[in-house]
């Protein structure tokens, strides 16, 4: 039982206020530890993926797949989030608008490897950003707004290869101790969504 939780709404303003405020608890310097553990899950022996990172922010882990020669694509509705993630790694990049997507617009390194779609993750369809061999959500399912959680995963399994991966972290926790985001949701919930 998600509790309380389940009519929380969080609105993309409220998003860009916590960039804006540097309210981003959210964001870790260091790579994720569970991402380490279990790269060899998400790659799965291949080399040279396209791995899609949802609501990304400034995830650290971009380079670092990038940089294993991964090609990433990533979405986030803070331009001020993706603008920090190439300057804190130094990374020239061009930014150019997305014409099926209103006020979208795409940051990409000049290397090409790394694409970052500013723009609601709603916004997004494979005839836009292509399918993904993985897909790395550390807080993406957990951010989304509960009543969204099925429009949001059939997303992403449209987005998907069919020999996808997909590594997902959630939390554990009393709903009703915790309003959220990151939002409680229950192993059972994950396995309607995800089938």
């Amino acid at each position: 039982d998600i509790g309380s939780q389940k009519e929380r709404v969080v609105t993309e303003e409220e998003w860009l206020q916590k960039w804006e405020m540097g309210n981003i608890g959210f964001h870790k310097e260091q790579g994720h530890p569970l991402l380490q553990k279990y790269l060899d899950v998400l790659l799965n022996g291949r080399s040279g993926l396209r791995i899609f990172f949802p609501l990304c922010g400034k995830a650290v882990e971009m380079k670092w797949l990038a940089d294993m020669g991964h090609n990433v694509v990533g979405v986030e509705v803070s331009e001020q989030a993706l603008k920090e993630f190439f300057s804190e790694h130094s990374l020239p990049y061009c930014e150019e608008p997305v014409p099926e997507i209103s006020g979208g617009k795409m940051f990409q390194s000049t290397s090409g490897n790394i694409s970052l779609y500013c723009c609601s993750i709603y916004d997004l369809s494979s005839s836009i950003v292509g399918k993904f061999d993985g897909v790395w959500d550390r807080g993406a399912l957990v951010a989304v707004n509960p009543c969204d959680r099925q429009r949001y995963t059939s997303l992403m399994i449209n987005l998907m290869e069919k020999n996808s991966s997909y590594l997902l972290v959630t939390v554990s926790y009393d709903p009703n101790k915790h309003k959220g985001p990151p939002f409680y949701v229950p192993e059972s919930e994950i396995k309607s969504l995800f089938g």
